[in-house]
């Protein structure tokens, strides 16, 4: 056990200037059912009491690989344009973990029955921390690394926008605007950088039972490679959704949920890693439940399916 804290420590001490730089928000397969952690002007544009829990385990196989949870709330205010939204996010990487809390308020315009445009405002905090198991190792305590590593709270903020009919969406966002960084006498530096997103997608009517629904995320992050997701989702009956999806350079997958009652949906997506992490991984799994309210009361004739 010993030598394998010593090995494990090594490691860590070998990554975190990379780790650290790295350092972003959780990627997802099922973007499109957790749309309010990245864009705030999603809040309330289902005009429903929206909840969701999604859990991400990812690279399965590789000991201290990412795992995270999200727990997703919105809702329209009656009687106003507003949307109000919470998100709380809990990511781990190995010795390393990031906790999110942001809260959203939105802004729509009816431009008529079937098309909305709204703008979006995020405000939160992000808490990067190092496990007290690494912190408290006899081989750990004084290390300069380690003992400089910034974990306060740090407030941020984002904005977005998002469009829709009855038929597509579109939307651009950045959910955290500001950069951070923390520099020691060693010239470590963590940072924080900001991200931006664009997204889309469209509903396509086959026949009278089945519907084909493309979308789309493109993910910037300053400093870092462009990210692409796309996606093909079959909706038949109105009830089953099965698709694949593509992360280019990264995975291919496939997708599946099932809308159990008319307000409750469960949902599983596995990946495939293509990159020069897929001979020491079994691939990425992700779940999914969401529950809408029927409250407050609808007001547009929008499809929800976005």
């Amino acid at each position: 056990m010993k030598s394998y804290k010593n090995i494990s420590y090594i490691i860590i001490l070998c990554l975190i200037p990379f780790l650290g730089v790295a350092q972003q928000m959780p990627q997802f397969s099922q973007y499109m059912y957790n749309t309010i952690s990245i864009n705030p002007a999603y809040a309330g544009t289902r005009e429903k009491l929206n909840v969701t829990l999604l859990n991400r385990n990812q690279w399965v196989g590789i000991d201290g690989a990412p795992v995270t949870q999200t727990l997703s709330i919105d809702t329209a205010i009656p009687d106003t344009n507003l949307g109000v939204g919470l998100s709380i996010i809990n990511d781990k990487l190995g010795y390393e973990s990031t906790k999110y809390i942001y809260a959203d308020v939105s802004y729509s315009i009816n431009i008529n029955d079937d098309y909305r445009l709204s703008f979006g405002i995020k405000a939160g905090m992000s808490k990067y921390g190092i496990d007290a198991e690494l912190l408290n190792d006899p081989d750990a305590i004084g290390d300069e690394y380690l003992d400089n590593i910034f974990t306060k709270w740090k407030p941020n903020f984002g904005a977005g926008v998002y469009y829709r009919s009855d038929e597509w969406y579109i939307g651009l966002s950045s959910p955290r605007l500001i950069n951070y960084s923390n520099q020691t006498s060693l010239e470590y530096e963590s940072i924080e950088r900001s991200s931006y997103y664009f997204t889309g997608g469209a509903m396509l009517k086959l026949n009278s039972t089945l519907k084909l629904k493309p979308t789309f995320l493109v993910k910037y992050i300053n400093g870092s490679p462009l990210s692409i997701d796309l996606t093909a989702n079959f909706l038949i009956n109105e009830k089953f959704w099965i698709g694949a999806a593509y992360r280019f350079n990264d995975s291919f997958g496939v997708l599946a949920s099932f809308q159990v009652t008319e307000n409750l949906k469960i949902g599983y997506s596995y990946d495939a890693v293509t990159s020069d992490l897929r001979p020491y991984t079994s691939g990425s799994h992700e779940i999914f439940i969401n529950y809408q309210f029927e409250i407050p009361w609808i007001r547009c004739n929008c499809n929800n399916v976005f």
